[in-house]
């Protein structure tokens, strides 16, 4: 208990994250001290530099896009607060949860939460559609050079044909839920964090 982690947290701070996130207080007290040893400023925020030394980020391909959803728009730093409020879209959905108050908010790890976090990553303009444009240049950050212009023109072309139902050419978060309603989102976009 008397970890730095745990005496810079104030208790009410502790209990208003754990409400808000889910996560348990030792999950909280873990990742606050993780989030303090990337804060290299050690002013209480993460930047984006923050961000990049965490290597499984940095050879993600899409690392740079999910590193932006941390960040609110238009914003360059992160406290602990917002840095919780994203990662709780990666925490498994515990079988007691399924059941939760349908009167109270939505859990951020909800599946409809991860599927907007999902559908963000990919409509790089925040249109609330992704465009043929969109898909290829997350699948070009995806699959690198490894396969040609060509054969991504054609994977993005057959994905939009397949997805858009109103014939606009683009995907909207509506035909993006339809094509991904047998995926396993809840399982696929977990994180184990330890309790």
């Amino acid at each position: 208990m008397g970890s730095r982690a745990s005496t810079l947290l104030r208790d009410e701070e502790l209990e208003e994250i754990k409400k808000e996130t889910g996560f348990s207080h030792s999950q909280i007290t873990r990742l606050y001290s993780r989030f303090t040893s990337l804060d290299k400023g050690e002013n209480g925020t993460l930047s984006r530099e923050d961000f990049q030394r965490i290597p499984e980020l940095a050879i993600n391909p899409l690392g740079d896009r999910i590193i932006n959803a941390f960040f609110p728009e238009g914003e360059d730093q992160v406290n602990f607060r917002g840095f919780m409020r994203t990662l709780a879209h990666f925490r498994p959905i515990e079988d007691n949860e399924k059941s939760k108050d349908v009167n109270g908010p939505e859990p951020l790890n909800s599946r409809s939460n991860k599927l907007h976090f999902a559908f963000r990553l990919y409509d790089l303009d925040k249109d609330d559609k992704i465009s043929r444009d969109e898909l290829l240049q997350v699948l070009r950050m995806m699959v690198g050079v490894n396969i040609s212009d060509e054969q991504l023109g054609s994977i993005a072309d057959r994905t939009i044909q397949e997805a858009d139902q109103d014939g606009d050419s683009a995907i909207s978060f509506t035909e993006f839920v339809k094509v991904l309603e047998k995926v396993d989102v809840e399982q696929k976009m977990s994180i184990r964090f330890l309790h």
